[in-house]
């Protein structure tokens, strides 16, 4: 029977549009913890994960994040058309795996690999399963070469900097390569050609450099880094590779900074990776990874399959996922071309550099990075604030609804505490102004209060900044 209010007898008609709406149900009790005993009618389903949902933060205020919160509606249109599609059953979906390989070859035009036409790579859920695969690739490499020159091939390592993605720690920990992190000190917050080559030695499988730094924003000097090393094999007969992590600035650079050498116009750098769902627009997940060439690739890491119908060659770190993510990635190159994405790049390191300079205008604060690489900068807080953290900073904004990450540096900048935003498409002009608003608006509050005797760990921070 339809829910009828008393007022709806006056009018027999209106019984007929009568709804029972999920909140006048009668009450019942749902389990948070494990699966019901019955069914639940779907639409009471639906409303207890929707209005639970609604507790999240809106992801648009989110400058914590470098994943992509908006795309074109169109977009969002083909990844439904999509998500019921294996992306691994390429014989099943050949338009799809045929989608995939078009954007390797436009990325491999992109970053100037060796025959464009013909290039080695694939897509990947994200930027850390791109650096497991090219970092294995790293290894399996050395490995074949020490072997075949009759040494040992069971001490591995890898030079990158402490600023490294936390995937890069992982892929030490799990591969059992021994990590040689650079740490930063004074005003070096990443690496550089001098610190890298210092940690190479004839186990060292690849150097890591970063176009794009998560803690703020820079780009690392990969051409200083690759004449370095030939300089070191000149001189000691190491052939150390360079994998660049473009994780942020491989979807940057070619756009804003087309002159700068840091792709595989440089004979050093052996893979690169990006994420398509960071700076590629596209929702997440989806990551990139290509090799300067098939010699760049051991073959033993390519596996071929038939039980899903014919021969299919894959290499991955998972399986199946759905095609959704790389039709949208199609989508944003056809749509936008290299102009669209030079001006929505540009855009977004305009919104970013104005906003930086802005804030450091306001006096308060002492910028790190500007923005203009990345469109991301870090800042502190000026030795004359010391009544609040950037930690307070920080929860005064999640106040008004902005996520702006507070977090130390580390080794060996610990003491250097920062706050960080990430300017991305759909972060506009307006919605800086916005923030600046409230920033302006929470300052008056933080410097009146008594500095509080607490840790990081108390306010509820973790230590170091995390790539979302």
């Amino acid at each position: 029977m339809p829910l009828v209010h008393p007022s709806d007898t006056q009018d027999p008609g209106r019984q007929e549009l009568g709804v029972r709406p999920v909140f006048t149900r009668e009450p019942i009790r749902v389990p948070r913890n494990r699966i019901p005993e019955g069914e639940l009618d779907p639409d009471t389903a639906y409303e207890i994960v929707h209005d639970e949902l609604m507790l999240d933060g809106n992801p648009r205020l989110n400058l914590a994040s470098f994943v992509t919160t908006w795309m074109d509606a169109r977009a969002r249109a083909l990844m439904t058309e999509c998500l019921d599609k294996n992306m691994i059953d390429k014989d099943e979906y050949p338009r799809t795996a045929e989608l995939e390989q078009r954007c390797v070859r436009m990325l491999a035009g992109l970053w100037h690999a060796v025959d464009p036409d013909q290039p080695t790579g694939c897509s990947t859920t994200g930027s850390s399963e791109a650096c497991m695969l090219a970092g294995l690739a790293l290894k399996r490499r050395w490995q074949r070469a020490r072997r075949a020159s009759g040494l040992p091939a069971d001490r591995p390592n890898l030079v990158m900097g402490v600023n490294v993605q936390v995937c890069w720690d992982k892929f030490a920990n799990y591969w059992e390569v021994e990590p040689r992190l650079v740490p930063m000190e004074g005003d070096r917050f990443h690496l550089t050609a001098e610190e890298a080559v210092k940690r190479c030695d004839e186990n060292t499988i690849g150097v890591v450099a970063i176009v794009g730094s998560t803690f703020d924003g820079s780009y690392e000097p990969v051409d200083e880094i690759c004449a370095a090393l030939d300089r070191l094999e000149a001189e000691r007969g190491w052939n150390v590779p360079v994998h660049v992590d473009g994780a942020s600035g491989a979807m940057i650079a070619p756009f804003c900074d087309p002159d700068l050498a840091w792709d595989f116009r440089l004979p050093r750098v052996a893979s690169i990776n990006t994420s398509g769902h960071k700076y590629g627009l596209v929702y997440p997940g989806i990551g990139w990874v290509l090799w300067r060439d098939a010699d760049a690739l051991p073959d033993d890491l390519v596996f071929r399959v038939d039980y899903l119908g014919g021969q299919m060659p894959t290499l991955a770190l998972t399986f199946s996922r759905p095609g959704a993510q790389i039709a949208a990635q199609y989508y944003n190159f056809l749509w936008l071309g290299m102009d669209g994405f030079r001006r929505v790049q540009q855009y977004c390191r305009e919104v970013a550099s104005r906003l930086a300079d802005r804030i450091a205008e306001l006096g308060p604060f002492r910028l790190i990075s500007d923005g203009r690489q990345l469109p991301v900068f870090a800042f502190t807080l000026a030795e004359t604030e010391t009544r609040y953290s950037v930690f307070d900073l920080s929860a005064a904004l999640r106040e008004h609804g902005w996520l702006v990450p507070a977090y130390a540096f580390p080794a060996h900048r610990e003491d250097l505490e920062v706050l960080r935003i990430v300017v991305r498409n759909g972060f506009s002009h307006d919605l800086a102004d916005l923030l600046m608003d409230d920033l302006t608006r929470v300052l008056p509050r933080l410097r009146k209060q008594p500095r509080p005797e607490r840790g990081r760990e108390a306010a509820g921070f973790s230590h170091g900044a995390s790539k979302p």
